[in-house]
């Protein structure tokens, strides 16, 4: 029932080239940063990563992108990465756009093993329809598009079918873990790790702070540790904050006398 490994780099040394990764995080909020330094040392390449965003430039999976490890990737935001553009249209990244509530759902319908489900998120759009590029060739010409998926009508309204993900790895990052696996997230860092979490195969978790098995309340356990195999605590260092928006203070009572 102990889970808990000695560094990030044991945790994922059995990551394998062409692997799948479900990771957490939104934006640089709860990415798992020391999980995904440790596998870009340990030299996986050829990986599928799912998630809400492929990281920036230069940081949180962006260090993956830039090392030429990641060739296909599922998100919902590709904006502020640069270098995911310049790979995509230049034919050497393929992705998978699909809209974040539904990316959120394929996760946790994977996690529950539930094959497929239908929203009417989509419908009338190109993301039932089909015709999104996924792939470019070197002169940018695109190669591959989505197809279009199954159209059910329901009470009169009409919903697009969509499959749940699952990933040979989960990475997520939890403020909070003891050492049966049991996670809490903090905040918005909750969005995508649970179902990150739920959607891996073997989920890998690094926490900023490790507890023994009892400390957590049942009710405050975010992900329980059925979904979790192996734990590794890095502390809480190395955060970062993707747009840093401040606002001018109040002059005090006094500096206005």
């Amino acid at each position: 029932m102990d889970k808990v490994v000695a560094s990030a780099a044991e945790a994922v040394a059995d990551i394998g080239s062409g692997s799948s990764l479900a990771v957490g995080g939104f934006g640089l909020c709860g990415v798992p940063i020391k999980l995904i330094d440790a596998l870009l040392a340990q030299g996986a390449d050829r990986l599928t990563t799912i998630s809400n965003n492929c990281g920036v430039d230069d940081a949180a999976l962006g260090v993956l992108l830039y090392a030429g490890r990641i060739t296909r990737t599922i998100s919902s935001f590709v904006g502020g990465n640069k270098e995911l553009a310049r790979l995509y249209l230049s034919g050497q990244l393929d992705v998978e756009l699909t809209p974040q509530g539904t990316l959120a759902e394929r996760l946790r319908a994977g996690g529950a093993g539930i094959p497929a489900f239908y929203t009417p998120t989509g419908v009338g759009t190109m993301v039932a329809d089909g015709g999104i590029p996924v792939r470019y060739d070197a002169e940018g010409t695109v190669v591959e598009t989505s197809r279009p998926k199954e159209i059910r009508e329901f009470d009169g309204r009409q919903y697009v079918m969509e499959t749940a993900l699952t990933a040979d790895f989960g990475l997520v990052r939890a403020a909070v873990g003891d050492r049966h696996g049991n996670l809490v997230f903090h905040a918005s860092a909750g969005n995508f790790n649970a179902l990150a979490g739920m959607a891996g195969k073997v989920t890998i978790a690094e926490v900023e702070r490790l507890v023994e098995p009892g400390d957590i309340p049942p009710e405050q356990v975010h992900l329980p540790g059925v979904f979790v195999q192996r734990v590794v605590e890095v502390g809480p260092e190395g955060k970062d904050i993707e747009k840093r928006t401040t606002r001018p203070r109040p002059a005090s009572t006094e500096q206005e006398n």
